[in-house]
């Protein structure tokens, strides 16, 4: 089939047709300058022109300018010849124009200089007022290029996202609507790791395409399904993929879009909003991002006289509550911070459903990233399981970048497939940061470093309840000098030995420095941030210090968050900072005792950093055993 060789037409906006009228103004007023009369003073009126009898007729404008016209038969005058050659007709257009200052004093002017003139021999004097668009020009061209620069804005405006079309339509919804006709590209199948939410989601697109297997038997489906969840977890991807599948009107929008500087503005949406999705039921509403109009209302709130956030919160629990349960009209929505989310919101009868979305487990994560590894040209030695253990803690948007970065790295050095040793540079990049072999630290420094990460080394590789070490290196990466890379192990629950041994492993590190070298540093402070709080923790919120007592205080709702003090009294304080302190110093002591016994290992394993800046596990194996022979209880 040939291409058609038919052009479009060509569209006439309102654009084109006031630049076609301003250009016609400009074009008018060329126009009117190119035939413009001379002007004269009187002196030279009278004198050359008056007296010589030459004056056919006098016509005054506007009782400002006289227009004076020369007779026919004296245009052929040498002193006529500065006339405008171009002029249409010379008998119709007036030769010349005189400023008259007022009618009066040119009628007395008149008067005078023609006493001595015969009767036939008078000048005809006319009167005429003039509103042309010629001498409206001067007021009506800035006016319009005023406008025209308004509609300029307006388009600009409404393009960018403040307003559908008009600058008069910011009260209606801004929500994408995804055309039932058109299949999103994404679905079900490319959610992985979700299983569980994946069916709690799929009951509910049955009952948009089947509705009658659930009401015939009494059955209500749940107006408003929360999905909750950490950063990155497929919040999103989870209600794309139902908008893939159910194939229904799809209304999907941010929360933050309610609102607008204009007051009113976000209330205004959300009915308009529910307007539109009830005209197209059965229909799908998604509200990303729902905690920027959810927010609890407290007395922080109150403060304000009309507050346009919480205007709009109300709204929407009304809309909620404002259509029946089996309309066909379902709210998604999406948040990773639930406890700051209004009650009211997520009482039953709104949101009905709350499907919780965590981290993947080692499982999930192996999913994932067969997903992510699909457009991958990866090589054979990549080990996906390998790759799902190594990466405890990440989300699948973590995933999805540590796919990328792992393909970025092969591009940058010319390989035509990703290696398994790719993807270990991308994770510790994302883990550790970015790699500084350039950066320069004296040798001093290096040194210092070096014993510093064999401490860490040496005192976890001894102590049972460590994750196992995989890796030890002292170069630069992101703001830190050295790092310890190990292997997680998921737990849900932590007992009280693995979070001591835990702080007495990151304190190996300055207490190898004052072991070897009689000294301490300021190297230490990310582990010392890290110990601080994992020891307050265990005292202040786990409950697990003998003297305190199983006491935490936690607060899971945030609403301590607003207090200025502490929830516990001064005299309890100061026990829990005793208890802290007593419990970091006795692992650091800890520590010292083991590199003290362990010495010989720790300037082996230092020694061989400062030779190769790397040491993998096999290195560390050959320096300090087998890890399981030799741990050992202090």
């Amino acid at each position: 089939m040939k291409p058609s060789n038919r052009k479009s037409p060509v569209k006439i906006t309102p654009f084109w047709l006031y630049t076609a009228f301003l250009i016609l103004l400009v074009l008018i007023s060329l126009f009117n300058s190119l035939y413009r009369t001379s002007d004269i003073s009187w002196l030279t009126f009278k004198t050359k022109m008056l007296d010589a009898h030459d004056v056919e007729k006098i016509v005054v404008k506007n009782k400002q300018t006289a227009e004076i016209y020369i007779k026919t038969d004296r245009l052929s005058d040498p002193k006529y010849q500065s006339l405008n050659t171009f002029k249409l007709s010379k008998s119709l257009e007036p030769h010349y124009s005189l400023q008259i200052g007022s009618v009066e004093s040119f009628e007395h002017k008149m008067e005078l200089a023609q006493e001595n003139f015969a009767e036939n021999e008078l000048v005809d004097i006319q009167y005429k007022d003039s509103t042309g668009l010629v001498n409206l020009l001067p007021w009506v061209f800035p006016i319009l290029m005023i406008i025209l620069f308004w509609m300029i804005l307006f388009r600009r405006t409404s393009r960018g996202g403040l307003g559908p079309s008009s600058i008069m339509n910011f009260g209606k919804s801004t929500a994408k609507l995804s055309n039932r006709d058109v299949k999103s590209q994404i679905t079900f199948k490319d959610v992985a790791g979700l299983e569980e939410a994946k069916v709690e989601i799929m009951e509910i697109v049955d009952f948009l395409k089947h509705p009658e297997t659930y009401t015939r038997l009494g059955a209500k489906i749940p107006k408003g399904v929360m999905l909750v969840g950490p950063p990155g977890t497929g919040k999103t991807l989870l209600a794309k993929a139902v908008a893939g599948e159910a194939q229904v009107p799809f209304f999907s929008l941010s929360g933050s879009e309610f609102v607008e500087m204009f007051v009113g503005v976000g209330a205004s949406r959300v009915r308009d909003l529910f307007k539109q999705a009830k005209e197209k039921a059965p229909s799908i509403i998604f509200i990303d991002e729902i905690d920027a109009i959810g927010r609890a209302r407290g007395k922080v709130n109150a403060l304000h006289s009309n507050d346009e956030r919480e205007n709009t919160l109300n709204q929407l629990l009304t809309e909620l509550d404002g259509f029946g349960t089996n309309t066909g009209v379902i709210v998604l929505s999406a948040t990773n911070r639930a406890d700051i989310l209004d009650k009211a919101l997520l009482r039953p009868g709104r949101f009905d459903r709350h499907i919780y979305l965590e981290l993947p487990t080692k499982q999930e994560r192996k999913a994932i990233f067969k997903v992510h590894l699909k457009p991958v040209i990866k090589g054979n030695d990549v080990d996906v399981p390998l790759l799902a253990s190594l990466t405890p803690g990440f989300s699948g948007a973590d995933i999805a970048n540590m796919c990328n970065e792992a393909a970025l790295i092969a591009a940058r050095k010319a390989r035509n497939e990703v290696g398994q040793k790719d993807f270990m540079e991308a994770r510790d990049r994302i883990v550790g940061g970015l790699e500084r072999k350039g950066k320069l630290i004296s040798p001093k420094e290096k040194k210092i470093v070096a014993y510093h990460e064999a401490g860490h080394a040496v005192v976890s590789w001894y102590l049972e309840n460590v994750e196992s070490l995989v890796k030890v290196s002292i170069i630069p990466r992101g703001k830190s000098l050295g790092a310890a890379w190990y292997l997680p192990e998921e737990h849900q629950i932590i007992t009280k030995p693995k979070f001591t041994d835990r702080i007495c492993a990151a304190l190996g590190g300055r207490a190898a420095e004052e072991v070897t070298f009689d000294e301490i540093s300021s190297g230490a402070i990310d582990d010392l941030e890290k110990v601080t709080k994992q020891a307050y923790s265990m005292v202040a919120y786990y409950g697990l210090d003998k003297e305190i007592g199983p006491l935490s205080f936690y607060d899971s709702t945030g609403e301590n968050e607003r207090l200025l003090g502490k929830p516990y009294s001064e005299y309890l304080g100061k026990r829990i900072d005793e208890k802290v302190i007593e419990l970091i110093a006795s692992e650091y002591e800890r520590a010292k005792t083991l590199l003290t016994i362990h010495k010989s290992e720790l300037e082996k394993l230092a020694q061989l950093l400062l030779k190769q800046e790397v040491v993998d596990k096999e290195d560390l194996e050959r320096i300090l055993g087998k890890r399981l022979n030799n741990v050992i209880s202090i």
